[in-house]
């Protein structure tokens, strides 16, 4: 695992602003030449720090106007279950995040969709569908005020 020093720092940081950036532009940024500048991210990546590249998209450009986080309760925790409802959640493109929580609940998901017509049938057939569930509680978001996915990388915080 590469020590997050501060250039580490600053190349995560520049790399989530803009996953597009050369390398000459990066070691640029950085002061440095671009055969080090190389090295050090080549590292960052086969570490799996850098986890891959992608393009932040607009869910309401694409018709997305519905988020809901879901919380479900489930009443079966033995293997198979868990398996296919995994299985499920991974191969559903609408579901883009799920965790396992504490609490009365045992699984948050975020969920879109094109409207609430679409959400609701979402929620028939699929949700209802997953194994072991006996409750769905939706909260539905109104206003979006922040959304990012880029983690606050500092050196001093990775010591």
């Amino acid at each position: 695992m590469p020590d997050i020093d501060a250039v580490n720092a600053e190349i995560l940081t520049l790399l989530q602003e803009d996953g597009r950036m050369t390398n000459a532009k990066l070691s640029e940024h950085l002061g440095m030449s671009e055969t080090p500048c190389w090295r050090r991210l080549k590292r960052l990546e086969e570490s799996g720090i850098i986890e891959g590249y992608q393009a932040n998209l607009s869910r309401r450009k694409l018709g997305l106007g519905v988020m809901a986080f879901v919380q479900l309760r489930c009443s079966e925790h033995d293997q198979a279950a868990t398996a296919e409802f995994q299985r499920i959640v991974e191969t559903t493109p609408n579901i883009l995040a799920c965790h396992n929580t504490t609490g009365a609940d045992d699984f948050l998901l975020i969920v879109v969709a094109r409207d609430l017509d679409d959400y609701s049938g979402f929620v028939d057939s699929t949700l209802r569908r997953l194994p072991g569930v006996t409750s769905i509680r939706s909260n539905l978001s109104l206003k979006e005020m922040k959304a990012s996915s880029k983690l606050p990388v500092s050196a001093a915080s990775m010591k």
